[in-house]
């Protein structure tokens, strides 16, 4: 059975300690919004949607691939500093724009994608598959580490990657195509804040 966190180690169990990798490219079901993700009703549609299309697929591919349905990613923009190093303590979280995520095996084509949206609309009607799309993302270079505590204390893990990245020669490359990247480890519904682990990736350039 295919567990992309066991078949790609070094995109998905990183160490504390920064490193550098160069990311593949690879097929996202994605869905972009704004807002505070803790408290937009936009984000917790999204979410729900992602993980019901990939059941779907996961599911009504069975004879394909048995596999693992992928964790949860996203991508973050702001028009602040916020994720940019610096040891920035908090930032408006209401202006945060976003792209939800969850990686799909390579099978998953245009016409997987849109036949597990049909079946969906026959399950459940209520739920608006619409604004999620199938996407492949070649992030390139990157500096990634694991951060283990809530998510208000990511600067500290950003400035520390950071930093790796100047002392090996490396630029951080963030702008409206390459952004702040997040894969979530664990739930945070049944994970306390200092226990959650999130995977941080910066996209880079050699200086």
């Amino acid at each position: 059975m295919l567990d992309f966190k066991k078949e790609f180690r070094e995109l998905y169990q990183p160490k504390a300690a920064p490193s550098i990798i160069e990311a593949p490219a690879m097929t996202f079901i994605a869905v972009d919004g704004a807002g505070d993700p803790n408290t937009s009703a936009e984000y917790a549609a999204a979410i729900e949607v992602l993980y019901s299309l990939s059941y779907a697929i996961k599911m009504g591919n069975k004879a394909v691939l048995e596999y693992v349905v992928a964790p949860l990613e996203g991508f973050w923009s702001v028009d602040d500093d916020f994720f940019c190093g610096g040891g920035a303590a908090s930032a408006d979280k209401g202006a945060f724009i976003w792209t939800a995520a969850i990686r799909q095996p390579d099978f998953v084509t245009a016409e997987v994608f849109e036949a597990a949206q049909a079946t969906l609309a026959r399950k459940k009607p209520k739920l608006d598959t619409s604004k999620a799309r199938l996407e492949t993302i070649t992030e390139g270079l990157c500096v990634q580490a694991l951060h283990v505590g809530s998510y208000d204390e990511e600067p500290a893990t950003i400035a520390a990657m950071e930093q790796f990245a100047v002392d090996a020669g490396y630029t951080i490359d963030i702008n409206d195509t390459r952004r702040h990247h997040e894969i979530y480890l664990s739930d945070p519904r049944r994970v306390t804040p200092e226990k959650l682990k999130t995977i941080i990736r910066h996209p880079i350039r050699k200086a």
